[in-house]
């Protein structure tokens, strides 16, 4: 654990070292609160609730995410510190974990910033803050599934923009599988459990359901097991390249 600390405290402070993540972090605040606040109709609404910020998450993040963990490997391998990074005294999982854990707590960083809408709808109603704390670790969860998704695409390349659009694509295919528009094309031939098991891949449906404070068996299993599948696939690819 002492390496993926490290790890992590580097990456953590690379990320600061630069403009992005001040850039993010704005970005991110300013649409949250565009979105919330004119789209969403917050106060047109006239309930006591976060409903209307957090149901853009998603769609920010899948653009706003891929961002974030495009650099994690194509950074490295672009200028050939990947290999150093190699020959520390650690495991490549634990490296992984590390870089992965810095970009999933950056996200955190941006997230927590929003913590004054929390308190604008708590002054002007008595919401449910039992759910809008799921909501909140929902919320993460989600942003923690797209850098997993993000930090794979970008161990494939050493181009920061070719790892963008693939991490966002790959994203946006988890997101999508559960609208109707999409289980339409399976169902005419499919039998329903295929349709079932496709639906069940979307990250939009199982984040409606912790939107609601509905934190269920089957959504934690599928995060730690989609979360846990991509740092293993990160793991083979980087672990491919150092044998090549």
């Amino acid at each position: 654990m002492d390496v993926v600390r490290t790890v992590m405290r580097r990456e953590l402070a690379a990320y600061f070292a630069t403009p992005l993540a001040y850039v993010f972090i704005v970005i991110f605040l300013a649409l949250a609160g565009a979105f919330t606040f004119f789209v969403g109709g917050f106060f047109e609404r006239g309930q006591a609730d976060l409903e209307s910020f957090f149901v853009f998450h998603p769609w920010l993040y899948l653009f706003l995410v891929p961002a974030v963990a495009m650099r994690l490997w194509a950074e490295e391998r672009r200028t050939g510190t990947i290999e150093l990074l190699l020959t520390l005294p650690a495991s490549t999982f634990e490296i992984v974990l590390g870089k992965f854990l810095a970009a999933w707590i950056f996200t955190g960083i941006a997230l927590a910033l929003t913590f004054p809408f929390w308190i604008i709808v708590n002054y002007l109603g008595e919401p449910d803050n039992g759910v809008i704390l799921a909501s909140y670790l929902g919320s993460w969860a989600i942003a923690g599934a797209f850098i997993a998704i993000g930090a794979c695409a970008s161990a494939l390349t050493k181009n920061q923009v070719i790892a963008f659009v693939l991490g966002a694509a790959i994203c946006f295919l988890f997101l999508m599988s559960g609208v109707d528009l999409v289980l339409a094309a399976f169902k005419p031939w499919a039998p329903p459990v295929v349709v079932d098991i496709v639906a069940s891949f979307s990250l939009l449906t199982h984040f409606n359901e912790l939107m609601k404070g509905v934190v269920s068996a089957a959504t934690a299993v599928y995060l730690v097991t989609l979360v846990a599948c991509c740092l293993i696939v990160n793991t083979l690819i980087v672990e491919l390249e150092k044998a090549a």
